[in-house]
């Protein structure tokens, strides 16, 4: 059973850049619930209110430039393939279940580009 929930956060470099870095948060103990299979559970920081994102994204991303986060927020992939890069030009893939902590709201961003199958569909948590 695994302990922790690993994710990437985009982060700001303090150089007006963006850089990635890994995290986890810590999975708690099982849930009591009569029945049924032991659930592990982890804390997300609070979201004022989630967004559900579904685009057919077949003609490509609607900013392929360099843009930062409108606000800091969690991306919880659910269907499609992003490819995100940071101003150093690292780049990593992005797939259903992944979590991805963005942070890199001032200077330069970062770059996304839509490359699997359409749909795309993320929730967006806001916090």
């Amino acid at each position: 059973m695994i302990e922790a929930k690993r994710f990437t956060r985009i982060a700001a470099d303090g150089l007006g850049g963006s850089i990635f870095q890994d995290d986890e948060f810590a999975l708690d103990t099982p849930l009591a619930v009569v029945g049924t299979l032991p659930m592990r559970t982890g804390a997300i920081p609070a979201a004022s209110a989630a967004v559900y994102v579904w685009a057919d994204m077949s003609g490509g991303h609607p900013h392929p430039a360099p843009h930062p986060a409108p606000q800091k927020q969690w991306v919880v992939m659910l269907r499609g393939v992003i490819e995100v890069e940071v101003t150093d030009g690292s780049r990593r893939t992005f797939g259903a279940g992944d979590l991805i902590r963005v942070e890199d709201t001032e200077g330069t961003g970062h770059i996304t580009r839509y490359v699997g199958d359409p749909p795309f569909e993320a929730l967006f948590l806001p916090g």
